[in-house]
């Protein structure tokens, strides 16, 4: 739920642009956009400001204050359970019809080779519940790892505890009707657009992660389309 966790702390930080942004938008009108005083888990002495430099190690007794300070606002403004959290965070294409599982792996793979992102992991989970947990109803499911590798270290330069996230992964999986989807976690980050100094992320690391985004999204629809 680290996702969780930071979607959440972005919203709390976005919420001036929201109620900028709600007398404007009829969808808006019931969102309650009121937040008290945030006790945020950020030091100026205790964050990194040197390539690979860590940032200071946050307590869990402070992340836990955080997320009860937060919790009334997120339960206000939604209803979701843990499934539409999931949901929420995740970029998902149905595979076209027709298409076998095997296919639509072999569409990705191409793809990802065309556009410099290289695969370095493979976990095919699905073999694994089979043999250790003896269940043969489970669908078909894997996971690949791709890394770019420019782009990557980048990234862990600027933050790297975001080396929780990398590599890039991709799923592939059957669900309950034998359809195939493609999933990864949404790395779409023009939310940042409306946050003054997007939060201030250096602009050369926001091209990366939209050219990590923009490449994961194209090898994905390759992969939901079959193309060669």
């Amino acid at each position: 739920m680290k996702r969780t966790l930071a979607a959440a702390l972005a919203l709390t930080l976005a919420v001036p642009v929201l109620a900028q942004q709600a007398a404007n938008n009829p969808y808006m009108a019931n969102v309650p956009l009121s937040a008290g005083p945030m006790v945020l888990p950020i030091s100026p002495g205790g964050r990194g400001t040197k390539p690979y430099e860590m940032s200071r190690t946050i307590p869990a007794e402070e992340k836990a204050k955080l997320m009860k300070q937060m919790m009334p606002m997120m339960s206000t403004m939604t209803r979701m359970d843990v499934k539409d959290v999931m949901n929420l965070m995740t970029i998902k294409y149905q595979a076209k019809d027709g298409l076998s599982f095997d296919e639509v792996v072999e569409s990705m793979k191409l793809r990802a080779n065309q556009l410099n992102f290289k695969l370095v992991g493979h976990s095919p989970m699905w073999k694994d519940i089979q043999a250790v947990l003896g269940d043969t109803a489970a669908p078909r499911m894997e996971v690949f790892h791709y890394c770019d590798i420019a782009a990557g270290r980048e990234v862990l330069k600027y933050a790297p505890e975001s080396i929780v996230f990398l590599p890039c992964r991709i799923a592939v999986m059957e669900d309950n009707n034998k359809k195939i989807w493609v999933l990864t976690l949404d790395w779409n980050t023009s939310w940042l657009d409306s946050i003054s100094g997007q939060m201030g992320a250096p602009s050369e690391l926001m091209k990366h992660a939209t050219d990590i985004r923009d490449k994961m999204d194209n090898i994905m629809r390759a992969a939901a389309a079959g193309d060669l």
